[in-house]
């Protein structure tokens, strides 16, 4: 090994076993893709998410608001009148934008500034709409760029310069509001001054917003839509119309002279397009410096000494942060599962290079070999294929998600590469460690641990139960991904593997007795060479039991998400379908909607809100159904009655005690005896039989539950619609009377998945699984390879003792069965311990549902679904007798003098 190599060695074994480097090479670029890729899909839907979280939320509550009074209240009016002019309106807001702290931005297509009264402003013109003959009032703004943002519908846009001399100034209206308060082009409205005559201001034209949902509109929707509001606090108060005026920019002086108190104002949409996860705190921080911190300090020096500031973004990010938390962790125990499977099948493969070169090495080994240079020249070896190819998976991740971090998927590829470098001269440095002449015979069943591997396998039992307690007593809902929890799942999955490794030889010799007594010698060979197996079975062992434990964790995940999808749906809207009405529907209603494909029941409510009770506390919901076909509906569900114990004793109403369910805050309040309500005008007296967390007749809200029949009103408001394929257009057809609303269960449910966080983590969650199952079967077959050569050999030998083809094949199949049954009754049994152990502390809210508003009742806990736990187990089986089977019918046709061919080390 010191002289000069004749031919190179990397070259010499890439021509000798191309095929084997290409596995490898696939195997590496498989990993590596997966590798990279599962962060940057993360940052993915965490980005794309928080960018979703803050654009859809009401611009009122995510814009960044400035406000300050009146300047210079003690300047002469031409001081004042320049200062709240549109040329340092404008240098204001420039100042203010520059001083947002990063990485806030503002989107300036939607940000508006300029002056606005604070101090509703009447007018009695006679033409103007009088509900309950109140006159209307007005908050008059000078929004900036008004132009960019309107469609003139008549008229022309107000323009001019006023101050606060001037008799008079130009104003536009909103086409809503012309419509609500009777106002044209060219309509004069007078609003009272300040110790001066009245300032008339005329309608110039009428716009119509483009944009009417955005920022510029509705953070003072006033200025868009009118507003019908109370007069005073009465309980029954006159009504009054509240409607917007924009005034010209240059007549802002004209304010300073009414009683309205203007101040200039700032409003900064933010901007989402930039925004990404990894600045979250930092976004935090500059929301809270803008409240009452720093940068707030310095805008009151380029802005107003008395600026205040006003915003929701901080809560609008923590609704963010609180799903986000609760989403994190869950994702990574299917991280951290796969990502094991994934580094156990690299050693795997490395291992069984190794063993397939078993007398190549201990030849070089015994001729002088240096351990470290046959070690380094294995690397080399290895190098020349593993580093191309995880360089072309980082590529192929980089192109197939292109959002996301690329340091990340670098150092999670360099991983892969370096364990694909390190698995194959690692493993042989190890099984070479002294010169032998050959390998000795390591038999499963006689194997004995070592001190080392018996204080490792402590050390990881140990870290396995401080996991676990961890888990059970902090939840998944603590605010960041602590490693030791995600990977909790995994190390009960490792500690079941290694308790399993040091039972497995128990079984085989308690049923190789037996068998060595049956006449047949097929069941004792098969169970003597399952006991031969190599010891280092217990990597095959360990790949598949994590990745059974994390595919039974994660369909469990999955399953339990879809549940409580199903059931916060169900909650949301009682049955299938529900057309609801604040007037009494139509009689023909419910025939109508029968008619409507799909629909296989119909049962009318009528719902009474704001119920009070006899204590004179809160109030309540009583909705009066009709006890058949209501159970009908409700029929297998939570929220299911007994239709029987509902029904109204027969008589007229008040005159019997009816029995009633209600929800459990009511019934403590109503406790067991009669009480006597009054419901739709008509004395009742009722008795609470029975409690439920919900109904079907008023979702979400405490209700009492009548038959229709004991109510003196009988219209039903309502109408509960059952049927697994409706029609949803149809049925909105059909309830189409201009004041009724249908709500569809399959719609309440899309809308609980509709968010990047809980799609994007479902979608990874699910990828991570299914890339733990490939692996696994990638395991499994690399553990079947590693034997092959073996077993055809023992197979050919024995056919030449007078083995039939069929006994062969039975006796390959039994061969596998130990094992096989072994990781498959293992994996489940773990995936069943691990979700019992864990569920307490995993919470699914926040990956199975877009807001956790209402889940108490509904639940999201972890359970386990019993088609997770079987099916991957029952695959293994299947899949390492089938592997067996075939192997025994491709030795058949390949001869016994091609497996016993002279000289073959076999």
């Amino acid at each position: 090994m010191t002289g000069k190599a004749v031919a190179p060695w990397v070259r010499t074994r890439l021509r000798t076993a191309p095929g084997a480097a290409a596995a490898l090479a696939l195997l590496v670029l498989v990993t590596a893709w997966l590798a990279a890729a599962y962060p940057r899909g993360v940052d993915t839907y965490e980005d794309e998410g928080l960018r979703r979280t803050v654009a859809s939320a009401a611009p009122g509550r995510t814009a960044l608001q400035f406000a300050a009074g009146s300047p210079g209240l003690a300047l002469p009016d031409e001081q004042r009148a320049t200062m709240v002019g549109p040329k340092e309106m404008k240098q204001r807001f420039d100042a203010v934008v520059k001083n947002v702290p990063a990485p806030l931005t503002s989107d300036l297509s939607q940000s508006a500034y300029g002056l606005r009264t604070t101090r509703q402003l009447g007018s009695d013109e006679p033409f103007l709409a009088r509900p309950d003959h109140r006159p209307p009032r007005f908050t008059v703004a000078t929004p900036s760029d008004l132009a960019s943002h309107v469609r003139l519908v008549s008229g022309r846009l107000p323009a001019g310069q006023a101050d606060q001399k001037s008799a008079g100034a130009e104003v536009a209206v909103t086409a809503a509001t012309a419509k609500a308060i009777n106002i044209k082009a060219g309509s004069v409205l007078h609003v009272d001054g300040l110790g001066r005559p009245q300032l008339a201001l005329t309608v110039t034209g009428i716009v119509e917003p483009l944009l009417p949902e955005a920022g510029y509109w509705s953070v003072l929707p006033v200025l868009r839509t009118p507003q019908l509001l109370p007069a005073n606090g009465d309980p029954d108060p006159p009504m009054y119309w509240h409607g917007g005026l924009l005034l010209a920019p240059g007549a802002a002086p004209a304010l300073l002279a009414t009683d309205s108190k203007p101040e200039m104002y700032v409003q900064l949409a933010p901007d989402t397009q930039h925004v990404n996860a990894r600045q979250f705190d930092d976004l935090k921080s500059a929301v809270a410096a803008l409240q009452n911190g720093p940068a707030l300090s310095r805008l009151r020096t380029v802005f107003a000494v008395s600026a205040t500031s006003y915003t929701e973004l901080d809560r609008v990010l923590l609704s963010y942060q609180t799903v986000r938390d609760s989403i994190s962790p869950v994702v990574a125990v299917a991280g951290f599962g796969t990502a094991t499977v994934a580094a156990v099948v690299l050693l795997m493969a490395g291992g069984l290079a190794a063993s397939r070169r078993t007398a190549e090495l201990a030849l070089m080994r015994a001729r002088g070999g240096a351990l470290r240079q046959i070690s380094g020249r294995l690397f080399a070896e290895s190098a020349v294929v593993v580093v191309p190819a995880a360089a072309l998976g980082l590529l192929l991740a980089v192109l197939a998600v292109p959002g996301g971090r690329f340091a990340p998927a670098l150092a999670a590829a360099a991983g892969v590469a370096a364990l694909g470098c390190l698995a194959l001269p690692v493993r042989a440095a190890l099984i070479h460690r002294t010169v032998r002449s050959a390998v000795e015979r390591t038999d499963l069943v006689r194997e004995k641990p070592t001190a080392r591997r018996t204080v490792a396998e402590l050390t990881l039992l140990v870290l396995a139960v401080g996991a676990v307690f961890a888990l059970r007593r902090r939840g998944t809902t603590g605010g960041s991904t602590d490693s030791l929890l995600s990977a909790a799942p995994v190390l009960v999955g490792v500690i079941a593997a290694l308790v399993l490794i040091r039972l497995y030889p128990l079984p085989l010799r308690w049923a190789a007795r037996p068998a060595a007594r049956l006449r047949s010698t097929v069941g004792f060979l098969s169970l003597a060479r399952a006991g031969r197996a190599s010891g280092g079975g217990a990597l095959p062992l360990l790949a598949l039991l994590t990745a059974l434990t994390t595919a039974a964790f994660g369909g469990s995940v999955l399953a339990g998400s879809d549940d409580a999808r199903d059931r916060a749906a169900l909650y949301a809207t009682g049955t299938d379908a529900r057309i609801d009405s604040d007037l009494p529907l139509p009689g023909d209603l419910p025939g109508r909607v029968s008619k409507v494909a799909g629909v296989e029941g119909v049962s009318p409510v009528h719902i009474e809100y704001s119920v009070p009770l006899p204590d004179g506390g809160d109030k309540t919901a009583v909705a009066g159904v009709d006890p058949a076909s209501y159970a009908r509906l409700t029929s297998g569900t939570a929220l299911g009655i007994d239709a029987g114990r509902l029904k109204a004793p027969p008589g007229a109403p008040g005159k019997a005690v009816l029995p009633a369910i209600a929800s459990p805050p009511v019934a403590q309040r109503l406790g067991k005896e009669p009480v006597k309500l009054r419901v739709a005008g008509y004395d009742l007296t009722v008795r609470v039989i029975a409690t439920q967390d919900g109904s079907a007749a008023v979702p979400g809200s405490d209700y009492l539950l009548l038959d229709t029949a004991g109510l003196g009103a009988k219209d039903p408001t309502a109408l509960l619609v059952g049927g697994s394929s409706l029609d949803a257009k149809a049925l909105r057809k059909a309830a189409d009377g201009g004041h009724a609303s249908v709500r569809l269960r399959s719609e309440a449910r899309q809308e609980y998945a509709d968010s990047p966080l809980q799609t994007g983590a479902g979608h990874i969650y699910t990828a991570a699984v299914a890339a733990g199952a490939g692996l696994a079967v990638l395991a499994l077959l690399l553990s079947l390879l590693r034997g092959a050569p073996e077993r055809s050999a023992l197979l050919a030998r024995l056919r030449t003792m007078g083995l039939t083809r069929r006994q062969g094949r039975v006796l390959l199949v039994l061969e596998a069965l130990p094992p096989a049954l072994l990781a498959g009754a293992g994996g489940a049994l773990t995936g069943w311990a691990s979700i019992a152990l864990l569920a307490p502390g995993i919470d699914l809210a926040g990956l199975a549902l877009a807001t956790t508003s209402g889940l108490a009742p509904v639940g999201a806990e972890l359970r386990a679904d019993p088609l997770s736990l079987l099916l991957p187990a029952v695959c293994v089986v299947l899949l390492a007798a089938g592997v067996a089977a075939a192997q025994a019918w491709w030795s058949g046709r390949r001869g016994t003098i091609t497996e016993l061919r002279a000289g073959d080390a076999r």
